[in-house]
């Protein structure tokens, strides 16, 4: 194909490129020319995806008979690098937000430096991750697609559910496109639908494919709970409380699944 051309690609498949760009730091898929007014409908997809790459690698250190204790700082290493801690800036900046009050929140936000406040927030959210991989152990497979699916769902509740509270803000394009959360959600459904088939289709041991539908379901109360309290602190949302969203709906999801799953 000659050099600048891009395929005639559809929309959908444009949009799921630009998600992929927005959102990781991986390449591309190459002579696809993303779009990115609708991308946050397809971030839960790019969460599964995420969280298969990683899980694979796991898998893969696990059968080289890496010591288990040291998968976890893979884990969250691989997730910081294949996303470029995105999220987890926005976790530091909005704990900074709500650590000054309202009436501060969003030049604190805006500060280039981090306080006090996103510290503790990411050393605390930290802890809980890498308590709850340690619990989780051989369930990485299953646990690291379904909590990164959830993370990103909670942006489109954060989107669609709550203003978007900097107007001068670098993702106010996503309020701008928006479409309604029922249509914006059509690609969560759709690969909701395929998790649970592919869940009863593989026929674990009938404890066990309980226990991941249930914690599979169990997911969508923090990506709903989550961007109500951040909203209800911050009288809105920003780019950077999309991201903490997505982190903290992470977070509980995993520790979710580590108290279902079975040791």
């Amino acid at each position: 194909m000659p050099r600048g051309r891009t395929l005639n690609t559809p929309n959908w498949l444009k949009e799921l490129s630009g998600s992929w760009v927005f959102y990781t730091r991986i390449p591309t898929v190459p002579y696809i020319q993303p779009k990115f007014n609708r991308i946050a409908r397809y971030s839960p997809i790019i969460g599964i995806i995420l969280g298969i790459l990683q899980a694979s690698i796991i898998l893969i250190l696990y059968k080289l008979k890496w010591p288990s204790e040291t998968l976890p700082f893979f884990i969250i290493s691989l997730h910081f690098w294949m996303t470029g801690g995105l999220h987890i800036d926005g976790l530091m900046d909005t704990a900074d937000g709500i650590s000054a009050g309202h009436e501060h929140s969003l030049k604190a936000m805006k500060d280039s430096s981090v306080g006090a406040g996103g510290v503790v927030a990411l050393i605390i959210n930290l802890f809980f991750q890498f308590a709850a991989l340690i619990k989780l152990k051989k369930y990485y497979l299953f646990a690291l697609p379904i909590a990164y699916f959830w993370g990103r769902y909670s942006q489109i509740i954060a989107i669609g559910n709550y203003p978007y509270i900097n107007k001068k803000g670098s993702s106010a394009f996503h309020k701008l496109s928006w479409k309604g959360n029922l249509v914006e959600s059509i690609p969560t459904i759709i690969c909701l639908a395929i998790v649970f088939f592919i869940i009863i289709y593989y026929k674990f041991n009938s404890s066990l494919t309980i226990y991941l539908l249930l914690g599979t379901s169990l997911g969508i109360i923090p990506s709903i709970i989550i961007p109500k309290i951040l909203a209800l602190r911050l009288k809105g949302h920003t780019g950077d409380s999309y991201g903490a969203t997505v982190i903290l709906v992470e977070t509980i999801t995993l520790i979710i699944l580590g108290f279902i799953l079975p040791v």
